[in-house]
């Protein structure tokens, strides 16, 4: 078997040690069917220096006990890895006007890092997702609003008045999105504000094909928000090149648990041309 020399921080002066602000890598985790102490420990034992987050997936700690949830988040913290809840939060919504704080104290109860405020989803005033963010930080957790670049057309502010928050007259509610980066920007910046820590822009519309990537919405986000704090979904392996490549080692990425040996081959540069040649070679830590 080839024998492959394992790549050093230290040959990449730009890739920053954990935990980092940059050059972030969060995974989704395994389907909930396979969801197993074996598979995480696994990516953790092999991987876990190269993973900086966990994110739930569809919601599936909804689906698990308390106490198996919580086995995971202290597993991935031995590891140095942040768990965020995903999107979940939205489902607190209809339950009341103090569902959300009581989903807080709960998340932070059972150990969870940061938690996921998918914008499109929630479906809220502006003002209220900024004190959702505020809520989120006075629990002592991490608040990520996730945004997507189409916007519902009922919900872009009418006529002269696009600053974020201001006052216009309620409109007809629409079914129908409209694309509207610099709105999308203005909310983030508003949440940045208002404490959030990172901002997820999600694949749809921007960078789920790497034939058919929106550089000039990404160069537009990033150049307004800044690499620190933008966080970049990415679809599949392609796609995370490509990000690495504009953008170097430093870009955010969530991408899928299955990535991650791919994807920090990619950030450091140095297991040889191919590195999808890895993976027939990879998995020989497991």
């Amino acid at each position: 078997m080839s024998a492959y020399r394992w790549k050093s921080f230290a040959e990449n002066e730009d890739r920053p040690s954990k935990p980092r602000r940059y050059g972030v890598t969060e995974m989704r985790s395994p389907d909930y069917s396979l969801f197993n102490h074996n598979v995480l420990q696994d990516i953790f034992e092999s991987m876990g220096e190269y993973v900086d987050g966990l994110k739930f997936s569809g919601g599936s700690h909804s689906l698990m006990p308390k106490s198996l949830i919580k086995q995971v988040i202290d597993m991935a913290h031995h590891h140095d890895v942040y768990v965020s809840t995903g999107d979940w939060a939205e489902h607190t919504i209809p339950k009341g006007p103090s569902a959300f704080k009581d989903f807080v104290e709960d998340c932070k109860q059972m150990g969870f890092d940061t938690i996921e405020l998918n914008v499109g989803s929630l479906g809220i005033p502006e003002e209220t997702l900024l004190r959702f963010v505020r809520l989120i930080k006075s629990g002592g957790m991490k608040a990520k609003p996730h945004f997507e670049v189409k916007i519902k057309e009922s919900d872009i502010p009418r006529g002269t008045h696009r600053a974020f928050g201001a006052y216009t007259p309620p409109a007809p509610r629409s079914s129908e999105f409209v694309e509207d980066v610099d709105l999308l920007i203005r909310r983030a910046e508003r949440c940045l504000e208002a404490g959030a820590d990172m901002i997820m822009i999600d694949a749809d519309d921007i960078s789920k094909h790497a034939d058919n990537m929106r550089a000039d919405l990404i160069a537009k986000i990033i150049g307004r928000l800044g690499i620190e704090k933008t966080m970049f979904e990415a679809s599949n392996q392609r796609t995370s090149e490509w990000f690495i490549k504009q953008y170097g080692p430093n870009v955010n990425l969530f991408i899928d648990h299955s990535d991650v040996v791919d994807v920090e081959c990619l950030r450091g540069r140095s297991l040889g041309r191919n590195h999808a040649s890895v993976l027939g070679s990879s998995y020989f830590l497991f």
